[in-house]
């Protein structure tokens, strides 16, 4: 699903709401894990999952149409780690992972 289209539902669902409203909220919500996981902050919501950010370390590459090895530097990445109650929907009522 494409935010356009994470918008049209959310909308059409709301329809004593503006669409323009709607799009504020989405891009607010969006703005707000964006900005905290660039404070390095973790962004949880229940019964969905996890935002957070993992270093990766500096390392030696390689270029692979010549073959000569690169320098990559350190970075940071975005992680998601969906929730329980999302696993289970995704997997038809049943969490793999349980014990």
């Amino acid at each position: 699903m494409l935010k356009s289209q994470l918008i049209e539902k959310l909308a059409a669902e709301n329809a004593h709401l503006r669409h323009e409203d709607v799009e504020k909220v989405i891009n607010v919500i969006l703005g707000e894990i964006g900005d905290a996981l660039a404070r390095g902050d973790r962004v949880e919501l229940r019964g969905f999952g996890a935002f957070s950010v993992r270093k990766r370390d500096a390392r030696k590459g390689r270029n692979p149409r010549t073959g000569e090895p690169v320098k990559v530097p350190a970075k940071a990445v975005p992680f998601f780690k969906a929730g329980k109650e999302l696993r289970a929907r995704v997997n038809g009522g049943s969490d793999p992972e349980a014990r």
